[in-house]
């Protein structure tokens, strides 16, 4: 599985733990939510800055949100 794709279901699943619908996560961070979609769905290769907002709106670092991303096929 590619890392777009694992990095997408990574951050699905934190999102779903905060039971916060893409749309809510995607104004939290300041991120258009057709755009936050399509890196959950692993369809974007997104920048360093972007992967900031994300770990932002998690409360986790960079290096926390990247570690022990799914295992693909």
């Amino acid at each position: 599985m590619i890392i777009q794709k694992r990095f997408g279901l990574k951050i699905q699943q934190l999102r779903k733990q905060k039971n916060l619908s893409q749309e809510k996560f995607a104004l939290l961070i300041n991120m258009d939510r057709t755009y936050y979609s399509s890196v959950e769905a692993g369809r974007r290769n997104i920048s360093l800055c972007n992967i900031e907002k994300i770990a932002n709106g998690f409360q986790l670092t960079i290096s926390e949100l990247l570690a022990n991303l799914p295992e693909g096929e």
